[in-house]
């Protein structure tokens, strides 16, 4: 018992010192019942309301929604699928209270990762608090971007399988990997798990290229074997959200263009301007370096001692103006439109990087060196060109995500792992080389310390513009500038003193003045302490506030009156124009809405909005029954649309063209009470002229099951104000199956023989159903495979103490 205590005692206690820090931090939340208003976890909340009603009063998934861009996939927005049955392992890690969860996963995942790779405790910790604590972790959890941050946490256990069973552990390895794979998939944010793939591509070279030098390649491909049969199971655990998602993805942005003026992309993906918006400038990566180099975030917080706090008294507006003003200054000047925070892992991680990379073996230094500088070129965008719009134009699946920016979370993840095995290295070679590892210390001191000195040296030469000053009168601008400069400067000397600390302590502990104890407590300090107050910059106690989740839902005055006049229609859409609504989801956790809040809207939605519902196109709303606009004006917060056509209405003539851009146009200038028009290169019309004298009324609705019932003495052609997708919805009249089509570009038609008939839509999309059964089958392997690994386990150290015993005796 002693023994496993002396094992696992320090573990418990780097998880017991974490915890404890993190409740310190967000103390708000621990003890004064507070939360963050996480923007975009809130428009996920509200996006899925329509799905979570369905789920409790069915027990069902809706699988469909009609409440966001007048009706899309639930697959990107709120699904479960009973066939997971790995979710509870999410809840476990998943334990602390939101925000703290997100912080604790990745500080659980990267010290997974260091404890496989062998570095003591401490080591383990100073790493992976670096790791959880970045700027880019906290600024996109005050952003509420959860399962971004989740997916980071999830990456280390990938490699940390990977790596296991590359060291023949099969095994231990087959269940982390498995399980790694699992809960990367389960984020649900493709993005962060396309960038760590290509990190772990780097490194699958850089181990094949070693194999290959050391001729151990049968090894190394028995490795793969067991990786491909771990990754199968994760995968096979996610099947139906892999299924779904890509299936939907043809037919979303991410999907191939069906307008000539936006085909330029090929067989898909995003524009080139959209996709590179958000990209550093040439020299913004050095704020890790120094963190406030480009001014910190686009709103910051300054002190009445700054200098645009005193320029703003000395023009004469009130204190309490001017103290809220500086509380959200325009701080940033680099090339992106707007930032949250710069991307910061601490400049004591940096350091003991560069020291690596001159004390690290070839078959660490590399592959790590490779995967920072990768990810410093892609983050660039189109400010390098070159590199980026060949990778977009030719790399597989690149072009299917935006903000580049994002592709730093390589350099996150390299950084930190680097610092922490240079540590691992630099405890045993001091026993070894103490020379040579003293010339490597003042080279890395130079380096990086000579980095922070050139940007004191050349603070005066900058213009410190920023894109929102040309908005600001001159006197404002100027002391703005001098605040950014300011701030530039006083982040240099703090770098500069930091790595003379860090240096100095690894001096001291390499003349042995030291104990490897102390010299790590210390460390740990050092890095706790940077990148505790940085981040206080972004994320601080007054952000945190009580009910904020519910003042965001709470139903407004206008929302109240759509809602006692739409009492009894289970089916209108509204229109709110108090904002952007393309960009916001509030309004779908109370109405269907026409717009939302998605990355990844329909292909055809999303033209729709550009060529028409952006220039408030009326007979376009009319086809989208938008009943209620919110028009965010005091006197008169919502307008009722009389012209908007319901559920489903009868037309006199489907008008035929041949193509997409054709059928666009046509809705520019058409009364779609009258006619419908459709793309003939793609749907069949038996006849263009029919009668309207028949009727056809909604008599059942739920998001995924619509009923009508419908009577007509002659044929007639529908049209349903329902977004056409192919996948998954079926058509029937009196219980037999028939073809639907698209007509006005986003909406389904339907041709109706004469007489009595009751019509039905029905979602039920293949990809789920089979989906699901795959997950549970993979599900159990998997669980069944734990009490496997821990019995083989067991069993060897059983037979490993009675070969002791046998020996001893």
């Amino acid at each position: 018992m002693n023994k496993y205590l002396k094992t696992f005692l320090p573990h418990l206690l780097a998880f017991a010192a974490f915890i404890l820090l993190v409740i310190i931090y967000f103390s708000p939340v621990f003890f004064e019942g507070k939360e963050l208003e996480l923007h975009d976890a809130f428009h996920g909340i509200a996006s899925g309301q329509e799905a979570r009603e369905y789920r409790e009063r069915t027990g069902e998934e809706a699988l469909w929604t009609n409440s966001m861009f007048g009706g899309m996939p639930l697959y990107i927005i709120n699904i479960i699928f009973s066939g997971d049955l790995l979710s509870t392992l999410r809840s476990i890690i998943l334990f602390l209270p939101r925000p703290a969860e997100m912080v604790f996963v990745l500080f659980f995942g990267f010290y997974i990762l260091l404890v496989t790779l062998r570095c003591r405790p401490l080591v383990a910790f100073a790493g992976a608090f670096a790791y959880a604590f970045s700027t880019f972790a906290f600024v996109s959890i005050d952003a509420g971007h959860i399962w971004k941050v989740v997916a980071m946490g999830y990456a280390p256990l990938l490699l940390a399988g990977i790596i296991l069973t590359l060291r023949k552990q099969y095994l231990p390895g087959l269940l982390l990997t498995a399980l790694a794979v699992y809960l990367q998939i389960s984020s649900q944010h493709i993005q962060i798990t396309y960038y760590f793939a290509l990190l772990i591509g780097i490194f699958f070279i850089s181990e094949l290229i070693i194999s290959y030098q050391k001729k151990t390649l049968p090894d190394f491909f028995k490795a793969c074997g067991v990786l491909l049969i771990a990754a199968s199971l994760g995968v096979g655990a996610n099947f139906g959200r892999l299924w779904t998602v890509q299936e939907y993805s043809q037919y979303s942005i991410r999907g191939k263009a069906e307008l000539s003026d936006r085909k330029e992309n090929g067989d898909g993906g995003l524009d080139k301007d959209y996709a590179f918006r958000w990209s550093q400038g040439r020299l913004e990566n050095l704020t890790f370096f120094v963190p406030n180099l480009y001014g910190g975030g686009s709103q910051m917080r300054l002190g009445e001692d700054s200098e645009t706090y005193k320029a703003l008294r000395s023009a004469g507006n009130p204190a309490a103006a001017s103290r809220d003003f500086v509380k959200n200054a325009p701080m940033y000047w680099g090339d992106q439109p707007m930032t949250s925070g710069p991307v910061y892992i601490g400049i004591v991680i940096v350091f003991f990087f560069v020291l690596g990379m001159f004390i690290l073996g070839n078959n660490l230094r590399w592959w790590l060196l490779g995967g920072t500088v990768l990810s410093i070129l892609l983050s660039l965008g189109h400010n390098f060109e070159s590199f980026n719009y060949f990778m977009f134009d030719y790399f597989p699946g690149y072009n299917k995500f935006r903000a580049v920016t994002m592709v730093l979370v390589i350099a996150l993840f390299t950084l930190p792992l680097t610092a922490a095995l240079s540590l691992e290295k630099l405890i045993f070679d001091v026993k070894e080389n103490n020379k040579e590892l003293l010339k490597n210390l003042m080279v890395a001191s130079g380096i990086t310390g000579g980095i922070v000195l050139l940007v004191l040296l050349f603070s005066g030469s900058p213009s410190y513009v920023g894109s929102v000053d040309e908005r600001l009168p001159e006197w404002l601008r100027s002391a703005i500038r001098s605040d950014r400069a300011s701030l530039l400067r006083s982040d240099a000397w703090r770098s500069l003193l930091l790595i003379l600390f860090a240096a100095g302590l690894v001096f001291f502990y390499v003349k042995k003045k030291l104990s490897f104890n102390i010299l790590m407590l210390c460390l740990a300090g050092l890095i706790v302490i940077d990148l505790w107050s940085v981040n206080k910059r972004f994320l601080y106690d007054d952000k945190f506030e009580k009910g904020a989740k519910e003042r965001f839902l709470a139903p407004t005055a206008a929302d109240k009156v759509i809602l006692s006049k739409g009492e009894g229609d289970p089916y209108y859409r509204v229109l709110n124009l108090a904002g952007d609504p393309f960009n916001e989801a509030r309004t779908s956790y109370h109405h269907k809405s026409v717009g939302g809040y998605h990355g990844a809207k329909m292909r055809r939605y999303q033209d729709l909005i550009e060529h028409h519902l952006g220039q408030m196109n009326r007979p376009v709303l009319n086809m989208l029954n938008t009943r209620f606009v919110i028009t965010g004006q005091a006197e008169s917060p919502v307008q009722e649309n009389r012209g908007a056509l319901g559920p489903v209405w009868l037309v006199d003539k489907v008008e035929e063209v041949q193509s997409p851009d054709e059928e666009i146009a046509f809705l520019g200038n058409f009364n779609p009470s009258e006619t419908a028009v459709v793309d003939a290169s793609l749907f069949t019309v038996n006849q263009q002229e029919f009668s309207k004298e028949g009727s056809i009324e909604l008599t059942h609705y739920e998001p995924n099951h619509l009923k009508y019932q419908f009577e007509a003495s002659q044929p007639s052609f529908a049209v349903f104000s329902d977004i056409y997708y192919p996948e998954g919805w079926q058509a029937y009249i009196d219980g037999n199956p028939v073809e639907h089509m698209r007509v006005n570009y986003v909406l389904r038609g339907l041709e109706i023989p004469a007489g009595t008939h009751e019509i039905e839509f029905k979602f039920d999309p293949a990809s789920y159903r089979i989906g699901n059964i795959i997950m549970l089958i993979s599900s159990i392997l998997i669980i069944l495979l734990i009490p496997f690994v821990l019995f083989v386990a067991f069993k060897k150290k059983s037979h490993k103490e009675e070969l002791v015993e046998e020996a001893v005796s």
